[in-house]
């Protein structure tokens, strides 16, 4: 059976991360978290003060990228693939609400989208591979033989990003500051001029607002094995 490429796309916290993970579990193929590779440039650009909420230094993060090497590690007892920057294991620092105030202005940066569409496409040259974003059907593989994009309303994207951040002990967040969040994120990602939030003109849309996991899950796969 040929291998293809499975292409997610959609807003912040519609779950495209969980149903990549199911998917490429379910099929043997490669997951990429590409959010997690422009988090990790964002916490490398937080660590270096280049920007933070007064000011964001984009020339000095852009000269400083050849310092950055990404690189993803399979962790056997969680069964996933965990986030490198510079050698060291950044899984749980990327996932923090402040580098998620942050990440879609670094995601802006034509450079830094240059670096790490690069690297995506190397990863999918063999195909076999699921890959979750913002521009993975639009940029990275418009050939790609599956595409989704995921949307669901604001509030409760909100609500399972808040719930999430709760069971991860981050008590210190309330759920306004996390709606506000997601709202402004959309906003950046679909109004920045490099490579925006758009579905493609091939790509099956999937509201998820009122599904669950399991009735997602099992309406993918019937769409998919029509494509393999």
């Amino acid at each position: 059976m040929s291998k293809i490429i499975i292409a997610i796309d959609g807003f912040s916290s519609t779950g495209k991360s969980t149903l990549a993970k199911q998917l490429a579990k379910e099929l043997h193929y490669v997951y990429v978290d590409t959010g997690a590779m422009y988090r990790a440039v964002t916490l490398y650009a937080m660590r270096n003060q280049y920007i933070d909420d007064q000011q964001f230094d984009k020339k000095a993060l852009i000269s400083d990228l050849k310092n950055i090497k990404l690189h993803f590690v399979f962790n056997d007892d969680k069964g996933l693939a965990e986030m490198y920057l510079n050698d060291k294991n950044v899984e749980n620092e990327i996932r923090t609400l402040e580098v998620s105030q942050f990440v879609s202005q670094v995601s802006t940066i034509s450079e830094v989208r240059k670096k790490l569409v690069e690297q995506q496409q190397e990863m999918g040259k063999e195909r076999g591979i699921v890959m979750d974003g913002r521009d993975i059907g639009t940029v990275v593989f418009p050939d790609a033989e599956v595409k989704l994009f995921m949307t669901a309303s604001a509030d409760k994207r909100a609500k399972r990003r808040y719930k999430e951040l709760l069971d991860r002990g981050d008590e210190d967040v309330s759920y306004e500051r996390v709606l506000k969040n997601v709202e402004s994120r959309d906003y950046i990602d679909s109004t920045r001029l490099d490579s925006p939030l758009t579905k493609a003109d091939d790509a099956i849309e999937i509201d998820n607002s009122d599904m669950g996991l399991e009735e997602q899950f099992e309406r993918i796969m019937s769409l998919i094995s029509t494509r393999l």
